[in-house]
């Protein structure tokens, strides 16, 4: 902590900073030598003049004097009478003292509030293994008083019994007989010690035997061990070539394997492809027979219109004259040629197959290579016009 904190704390009433101290500034130091003055000693007369040289140094003079006296701090006077830096690490032996001195008395009355404080305190927390403690010696002082009070209730009975058995003379025979016993039995149980250290010996010594044959045996165990493990297996050869043989026939096994998988997925590719081929045949089939049915629907309405206008009905009652004067009209015969329209047509009026029918019925079979199930037709009016040549 620097001298102008310090004097703050102190309770210098002036702000000072170092600032203050770069060219001397005797007023200031003068002010503040006889402030600390008053600290030590309030009633401490100080001439405070200080215009002149003289009053200058007799005032340095005079406050060294009362810091070397009353507070045992040596002062020198030139760096005082300077008034600048130097001066000030002067008065900070002054002010350093005053300040330590404040201080332990802050800490002095915080000691001593705090122990009037814990007067007034009561810790529980310390103070509960005490309380069981104290609770369970109540109860147990409650329990002898009440075994102690049923005990003197017997007090009555008691004393007769124990007046007679103080005044029964002492038998020295039975006295004797019961220290007898009482020996015969610790002896006893002597004899029952030693026998067991005995046979802790002996158990001992056939525990080292033991342990002794088992280190053998490890021994000779390891060095077997160590003989099966240098020596190389008669069928060592054989269980190489065998694994070889083995890891050849795995490489044969997964090769296998995949054009297994290969040719099965091959195969499945070549059934879907031979289902779309059959219901793409099937699909051309139905669309072909219902061509087929319409082709001969549009026959059989064209032949019925032909029919209708080739057959011309005759008028009952017509005179001989008329009958005379109308052109006889062709009648059409297989195989004959259409007057005025230069074709010719194919087929008869009384249905079945013909030889021409049958002809053009193995044409259009033959057309259809991948239909072998086509029904032959049978149409009672079919007629096929072909152009003449």
């Amino acid at each position: 902590m620097n001298f102008t904190e310090m004097m703050r704390a102190l309770g210098y009433p002036r702000l000072i900073s170092m600032e203050n101290f770069r060219t001397p500034n005797f007023t200031l130091v003068a002010e503040i030598l006889i402030w600390l003055v008053k600290r030590y000693e309030p009633h401490m007369d100080i001439p405070t003049d200080v215009d002149t040289e003289s009053d200058r140094i007799f005032f340095t003079k005079a406050v060294a004097q009362f810091m070397a006296t009353k507070a045992h701090i040596k002062l020198n006077t030139k760096r005082l009478y300077q008034a600048d830096g130097y001066a000030v690490k002067e008065m900070l032996k002054i002010t350093s003292v005053l300040y330590s001195a404040m201080k332990t008395k802050q800490m002095a009355l915080g000691d001593r509030g705090e122990e009037d404080n814990n007067k007034f305190k009561f810790d529980l927390g310390s103070r509960i293994s005490d309380l069981k403690a104290a609770r369970q010696l109540a109860s147990e002082v409650t329990s002898k008083g009440a075994s102690l009070y049923d005990l003197l209730g017997k007090e009555v009975e008691l004393r007769e019994m124990r007046t007679a058995a103080i005044a029964r003379p002492l038998e020295i025979n039975e006295t004797e007989k019961a220290l007898r016993a009482a020996i015969k039995e610790v002896l006893e149980s002597v004899e029952k010690t030693k026998e067991m250290l005995s046979n802790v010996v002996s158990d001992e010594t056939s525990l080292d035997a033991k342990i002794e044959k088992k280190k053998q045996e490890l021994e000779r165990n390891r060095k077997r061990l160590q003989t099966l493990q240098s020596v190389r297996p008669a069928f060592m050869d054989e269980y190489e070539k065998i694994e070889e043989d083995l890891q050849k026939q795995y490489q044969t096994y997964v090769e296998k394997f995949k054009n297994l998988c290969f040719l099965e997925s091959q195969l499945e590719e070549y059934h879907r492809l031979e289902q779309e081929r059959f219901e793409e045949a099937e699909n051309t089939m139905r669309m072909m027979q219902h061509k087929l049915r319409e082709e001969e629907r549009d026959l059989m309405r064209s032949s019925c219109k032909i029919d209708s206008d080739m057959d011309v009905p005759d008028d009952e009652g017509s005179d001989s004259d008329m009958e005379e004067s109308r052109p006889s009209k062709p009648r059409p015969t297989r195989n004959g040629v259409m007057a005025g329209r230069g074709a010719r047509f194919i087929g008869n009026m009384q249905g079945g197959d013909s030889d021409e029918v049958s002809f053009f019925h193995g044409i259009i079979t033959k057309s259809l290579p991948f239909f072998t199930s086509v029904t032959p037709m049978k149409p009672t009016f079919l007629f096929f016009f072909v152009k003449c040549s």
